[in-house]
């Protein structure tokens, strides 16, 4: 238990530090075009990208705000409720996100793959799955 709840502080931070040193990028930003790369329409609520990168609806606003003045989000209104906001990737976000993804997928292999020869991965990921959607 010890050594699962170091790994669940050490590990996040390490990786937002390869990706800001690598890519000039935090986590949090990659995560966030990734989702919306990862929707449908390249277009999520705000509060539904809040949701998936477990950030406030104000931390994400912030958030949002600056990848918005970097060109790789803009922000419009929803056509179903006027009170909402959609974030949506931009090409340029999309261009950065493709430009990141090599180094992060390198600091993962390296500091989490590169860890787990010999386990079953699918098992793994089931198991991790099953904790997180505990209620």
């Amino acid at each position: 238990m010890r050594a699962f709840g170091r790994m669940m502080q050490v590990l996040p931070k390490a990786l937002n530090a390869d990706l800001e040193r690598d890519q000039r990028m935090s986590a949090s930003e990659y995560t966030a075009l990734r989702h919306l790369s990862e929707s449908s329409s390249g277009m999520l609520r705000m509060s539904e990208l809040a949701q998936a990168c477990d950030m406030s609806l104000s931390g994400m606003t912030r958030l949002t705000a600056k990848l918005e003045s970097l060109g790789y989000v803009t922000r419009i209104k929803c056509q179903d409720d006027a009170r909402g906001w959609n974030a949506v990737l931009t090409d340029a976000g999309l261009a950065r996100l493709e430009q990141a993804w090599p180094a992060h997928l390198a600091s993962v292999r390296r500091r989490i793959f590169d860890h787990l020869e010999g386990i079953d991965l699918a098992k793994l990921a089931a198991a991790l799955d099953s904790m997180a959607n505990q209620p």
